[in-house]
């Protein structure tokens, strides 16, 4: 793809992106116009303008449904980008934070801290910490249990990450048997299964913070994990050292992922599905791969949210299972094609 493409790209991808923040703003049971939306978006950014929105209008969008919006744009482009990451990591398009027991081992952190009160002393922070410890040790476990003889097996990697999973699920299904705060249990099912209900201005910062770093991070680093997909060996002789920049995007993949799943639950595929579908469209060089993943993740949860909203109204479906209908589906297509490796098929 030509840099001309790729940009005029992005720029599409922008505008579809903010007519569907602009869409997901408006949907619910008050009516309100795009223009009400913009005008009350401007003023609060300190932009004289005059507005015809009411006091309950601009409540109802600047408090309530816009930070809704927002945390499904950064929590998809944060996963979406995690599961790039990953995928160069073990050069195969079907691992994902999800597949590699990623948000099982977050739910145990965060979980520890709902029920538990873990980490109390840190205040807002205790979720996203406890969160994080718990996703770094199960992608350490798993990619030690992977490792064999030096090399990185993905048929033991995908068996590691299913064990590792379950392993975490069980933990943090011992922790809810044993609660007796039954707010606490009902919290953290519902956290489980993926909500952005509970999204307010307060825990949008440090997602937002956290994957800002990350992907520029990962992206002054996307010729590495262009070499990454050549393999190890190749990438050894292009001067990478594997070692070290393995751990390096294990620990920020792992920091994201469990900022992420801290204020929205285990919401899975989608870094699994979005990297994979870019790829189709842009190729494999990361310097591409990485914000048009992180746009196409923005713009894919947003929609989920929105169907996560109208399915069932007036209820809410957790928006896990929304993702979980896409790619369940979507995985199976990939192993039945056989195209999950950026090589051959193994």
């Amino acid at each position: 793809m030509t840099k001309t493409r790729f940009m005029l790209l992005l720029w599409i991808l922008v505008g579809v992106l903010l007519i569907s923040i602009t869409f997901a703003v408006m949907l619910g049971s008050v009516g309100i116009t795009p223009r009400i939306i913009w005008e009350i978006l401007f003023a609060k950014l300190g932009i004289p303008v005059e507005t015809s929105a009411s006091r309950a209008q601009a409540i109802i969008i600047w408090e309530i449904r816009l930070p809704r919006v927002l945390l499904a744009a950064l929590v998809g482009a944060s996963l979406a980008i995690c599961g790039a990451a990953i995928q160069a990591l073990v050069k195969n398009s079907i691992a994902d934070p999800y597949i590699l027991g990623v948000s099982s081992g977050a739910s145990v952190g965060a979980t520890a801290v709902i029920l538990l009160g873990a980490f109390s002393a840190l205040g807002m922070y205790a979720l996203s910490l406890a969160a994080f410890l718990g996703a770094i040790s199960a992608v350490a476990m798993v990619f030690l249990l992977a490792r064999v003889n030096g090399r990185t097996s993905v048929i033991r990697l995908l068996l590691a990450g299913i064990a590792i999973s379950m392993v975490f699920s069980a933990i943090t299904n011992f922790m809810l048997m044993m609660s007796k705060q039954q707010g606490g249990i009902q919290a953290v099912m519902h956290w489980m299964l993926g909500s952005l209900a509970g999204a307010k201005w307060s825990n949008i910062a440090i997602p937002f913070g956290t994957l800002l770093v990350v992907f520029i991070l990962l992206f002054m680093n996307y010729r590495q994990l262009n070499a990454l997909l050549l393999g190890e060996e190749s990438a050894g002789t292009l001067g990478v050292n594997i070692d070290r920049f393995r751990i390096f995007i294990i620990i920020f993949v792992s920091l994201l992922t469990g900022v992420v799943v801290a204020v929205s639950g285990s919401i899975g595929f989608v870094g699994l599905i979005i990297p994979h579908l870019v790829r189709m469209v842009v190729g494999s060089n990361y310097k591409y791969v990485l914000p048009t993943s992180a746009l196409v993740g923005s713009i894919f949860l947003v929609w989920a949210d929105m169907v996560a909203r109208i399915v069932i109204a007036p209820e809410e479906m957790p928006i896990g299972i929304i993702t979980a209908v896409c790619g369940g589906p979507f995985f199976i297509w990939m192993l039945r094609k056989r195209r999950y490796s950026f090589g051959e098929g193994e």
